[in-house]
Parts: structure tokens; C-alpha cells; sequence
């Protein structure tokens, strides 16, 4: 904090402010977070606060033939009123600078922030090579979001693979078996010592891992936690996909809540693509009121109605869920 004061008068100012704390009379901290829960309460019921909303860029492609461009999210985001946008890796157009400078600019023109880059990577196989590659493209990613000016990527630990197909994994409600000759523990282990490797490259760039509840080693919160207190660094933190618990999706999501550093709430209008959770919005705002989360909810819309309506009814949903 600069003053103007002179540095006499500031250091007699500084000690008597240090003895008002030691006698008491400057409100505590405590105090002074009650009075801030009481003016919000107060204000909430004005309608002055509301959640931070974004949109994925997924909520508009779904992986169909043609890709929906993220400028055109960036502009439904500022249209809608809501001022984040997820960016799915996969959607953007190209890594080079000139893209990233447009897209940039782009957001900033229409007051929308880009919140997070959603990337997908593997660490669970037992060929050094096929680590090494999905290391190295998360160390890209991070990279890529700093130049971006994004501060959190998702990432995933990974999963054997050794489903049929994505309709058979859902079927078998996301359990796997591994690879012959491996074991569990070998898949945590690889997916371990993987993160550790991307984590001084997360620091040094200032970009948050936010690592999702996404099948595989983090099928569950067990296996995501397990993954994160292993790692045990500041940079590492747990992205929660509130559709990705299939069972005790609750006590689940609860779990990982005092971690989580970014939410991605599934809708699924029309029909889910791959299965639909009837989740109860106002149930998982409670669990992340109760840990005082304060960042970003991203629609993650994955229904079969049309986006444009179907990201409208979910942004009302998830206002008057969090209001």
C-alpha cells in the first residue's frame, strides 16, 4: 500500500495499527467475515450478486463434421450475458500466434473472459513413448494458455482404454479393466509421476492444473484426491465436471469441492448424447456455497436440443440455482 504520509508518521501509524489488533480494538477477522457474509446475504436478496457463469465452447460443437468457431462462443457468451468462455483445445482453429492474437483481441472487444483451456491427454499406458508424448503436449497446452491469457487448464489422468468404445465404457458406467499384466497401482503410479513432471513447467508459466473427475484414475474422488495429494503442489487443483460422477454423485462432488478451482455443470436438453444425470442444481450450489467457492460455473450443455436455446435455459437454470 503506497501513502503520502511521512515515514515517521507511517511507522507511529503501522505500530499503533499492530496494537490495536494485539488489544483487540480493530475488528478480527472473523468479525469482519461475518459482517461480509451479512452484506452479501443482504445483497443477494436485492439481486445484486450472482454467480460467475461461462459457457464451454464444447456447449456449441460437439464434436459434429463442421467446428463451431470460438469466436462465435465468444459472442454468444456476450450476448447471453455471461463473461467466460472455456476453450476446448480441439475446437480452436490453429495454435499459431496470429490466431491467438485474434482470438485474444476478440474476447477483449466483447468483454468476455477466456477462463479456461480444455485439453485432453493420457498418462495411463505402459509405453514410456506414449507418456512422454502426452507430457509433453500438457506442457504445450500450459504454454498455450499463458499466451492466451488463460489461467487454468483441464487435464485428465487418463484410462486403459480397453473399452470397445466410449458406448460401452458408459455402459459398464465408466469401469475398466487394465491392460493385461498391469494393475491398478501402475496406472496411478504412471499418472503420478506424469503430473509431476508438467508441474514446474504449470509454475514457471503461472497456469493453474486443474485436474477433472474424468473417467479412469479419476473415476472417482478417491482416485482424483489420491492423484492430488501424491503430486502435492499449489498448482495442482481438482476441476469439477458435475456430470461425471455416476454414482453418489453427491457425496462425491462434495469430496472434491473444498479443492476445486473450476466447475463445468452438465446439461443435457433434448436428451444427453451419452447418458443423462438428473442433477439437482440447487443441491450442488449448497456444496460449493458451503466451501465458499467463488469461481467460474462453464455450462458444459450435452443434449441433442439446439444450442442456442438449450445454453439460454442453462444459463436461467444455473442463475436461480446460485442466486
Amino acid at each position: 500500500m503506497k501513502t503520502n504520509l511521512p515515514e515517521n508518521h507511517r511507522r507511529s501509524f503501522l505500530k499503533k495499527l499492530t496494537a490495536g489488533v494485539a488489544a483487540g480494538t480493530l475488528i478480527p477477522l472473523s468479525a469482519l467475515a461475518e459482517r461480509n457474509r451479512t452484506q452479501k446475504t443482504d445483497r443477494d436478496s436485492e439481486g445484486a450478486y450472482h454467480v460467475k457463469l461461462g459457457i464451454s465452447s464444447y456447449s456449441y460443437w460437439h464434436f459434429s463434421p463442421e467446428r463451431t468457431p470460438i469466436r462465435h462462443v465468444i459472442e454468444e457468451a456476450s450476448r447471453l450475458g455471461v463473461y467466460g468462455v472455456d476453450v476446448l483445445h480441439r475446437q480452436m482453429e490453429s495454435e499459431d500466434a496470429d490466431y491467438i492474437r485474434a482470438l485474444k483481441k476478440h474476447a477483449l472487444v466483447h468483454g468476455v473472459h477466456l477462463n479456461c483451456l480444455s485439453t485432453h491427454q493420457g498418462f495411463v499406458n505402459p509405453d514410456p513413448d506414449v507418456r512422454k508424448k502426452s507430457i509433453d503436449d500438457t506442457k504445450r497446452f500450459i504454454r498455450l494458455a499463458h499466451d492466451l491469457g488463460i489461467p487454468c487448464i483441464r487435464i485428465s489422468a487418463g484410462r486403459w482404454n480397453t473399452s470397445g468404445s466410449f458406448s460401452e465404457l458408459m455402459d459398464n458406467r465408466g469401469i475398466e479393466q487394465p491392460i493385461e499384466g498391469y494393475t491398478e497401482d501402475d496406472g496411478m503410479r504412471w499418472a503420478i509421476d506424469s503430473i509431476n513432471e508438467i508441474m514446474p513447467v504449470a509454475e514457471e508459466h503461472g497456469v493453474m492444473l486443474g485436474l477433472e473427475n474424468h473417467w479412469g484414475m479419476t473415476r472417482t474422488a478417491d482416485g482424483l484426491l489420491h492423484i492430488m495429494n501424491a503430486v502435492d503442489s499449489p498448482w495442482l487443483r481438482a476441476l469439477m465436471d458435475t456430470g461425471n460422477f455416476l454414482d453418489n454423485t453427491y457425496e462425491q462432488l462434495e469430496a472434491i469441492a473444498p479443492y476445486t478451482v473450476f466447475v463445468q455443470a452438465k446439461t443435457y436438453y433434448g436428451g444427453g448424447r451419452f447418458y443423462t444425470l438428473d442433477l439437482d442444481y440447487n443441491r450442488i450450489a449448497n456444496i460449493l456455497n458451503n466451501v465458499g467457492y467463488k469461481g467460474y460455473i462453464s455450462i458444459e450443455f450435452e443434449g441433442y436440443a439446439p444450442s442456442a436455446e438449450a445454453v439460454a435455459d442453462s444459463i436461467d437454470l444455473l442463475r436461480q440455482a446460485f442466486s
